[in-house]
């Protein structure tokens, strides 16, 4: 009974369209990066490509590795199909978090005028801020979690 009460929980949502709003364009957002990291598309490097530099360069464990790639490709399709919506968003909160620690040193601002180190953190932090309110508003009208709610 605990479970089923967990699992209504995680798919509980309202039927306003902002939470829609705001999960597809998180998913349109994370889904190109994802798929980057795991077929190479969009001039990245692939799954083998972005777990060697992952694990070697930036030395982190292969689980987190791991985790980083399936929270942008498989998270960004539950992202779009506002499936598990508050599980897709809590994994890319986290990624979104290590990002941003990881952009601090160039500042703020994104590198718009190529005049910087490196982007800052403006964008991580918005995309913070769109995770903490799916996580509040679940994945809003139109959405799986909707259907298995009902």
């Amino acid at each position: 009974m605990q479970l089923t009460s967990f699992l209504s929980s995680l798919v509980a949502t309202g039927d306003s369209f902002a939470p829609t709003a705001l999960r597809l364009a998180l998913g349109v957002m994370i889904l190109p990066h994802g798929l980057q990291k795991t077929v190479g598309a969009f001039g990245g490097h692939g799954f083998k490509g972005t777990m060697g530099y992952l694990t070697g360069v930036v030395k982190a464990p292969w689980i987190f590795a791991l985790l980083a790639i399936l929270t942008e490709s498989v998270g960004g399709v539950m992202l779009l199909a506002g499936l598990g919506t508050r599980l897709a968003a809590l994994g890319l909160g986290g990624v979104m978090l290590v990002a941003a620690a990881q952009h601090r040193p160039n500042g703020f601002f994104m590198n718009w005028g190529g005049n910087q180190k490196g982007e800052g953190v403006e964008f991580h932090l918005l995309a913070v801020g769109i995770v903490v309110a799916l996580l509040i508003l679940g994945g809003g009208a139109w959405s799986v979690d909707a259907l298995l709610a009902r």
